[in-house]
């Protein structure tokens, strides 16, 4: 029976774009290759570490969900120890709960990508309040 689990990685800061694609692509083959199949990807991007790893302060963000076997997952991590570009990675299994979120979250995310962005409107010059008097009376700091 297949479970469905999510995994991050974070590769090495120094790859360019098509480095980190093959990278991507060999994950997500790999995945499909031994019997898994992907629901959702999202590239979160360069971001900056907590704290320093193999001397680096930043690194590629990418989220991958998919369904497999629960022994695919020891596969998975065992090609994530073995590839240097790969600086930290986390594989969890997702209750129905956490399906759920992550599927609610994926609405929000499409929902807020397609809908137009509303026009910022300027306060209108009779709306904006004048600052310069307040109806304030000084405080003593000698009294207690």
């Amino acid at each position: 029976m297949l479970k469905q689990y999510e995994t991050v990685f974070i590769a090495t800061p120094v790859l360019s774009d098509a480095q980190m694609k093959e990278a991507v692509a060999k994950y997500t083959g790999f995945i499909t290759s031994n019997g898994g199949e992907i629901v959702y990807e999202e590239d979160w991007g360069l971001k900056q570490l907590a704290y320093p790893i193999q001397h680096k302060t930043s690194g590629f963000y990418y989220l991958i969900e998919f369904k497999a076997d629960p022994e695919f997952v020891a596969n998975l991590e065992i090609q994530y120890k073995r590839d240097e570009r790969i600086l930290r990675f986390l594989t969890v299994a997702l209750d129905k709960d956490a399906i759920a979120y992550a599927e609610h979250r994926r609405e929000m995310k499409a929902a807020k990508k397609n809908a137009p962005e509303a026009p910022v409107e300027e306060p209108k010059a009779e709306e904006v309040e004048d600052v310069t008097e307040y109806d304030v009376e000084p405080v003593d700091s000698k009294e207690e």
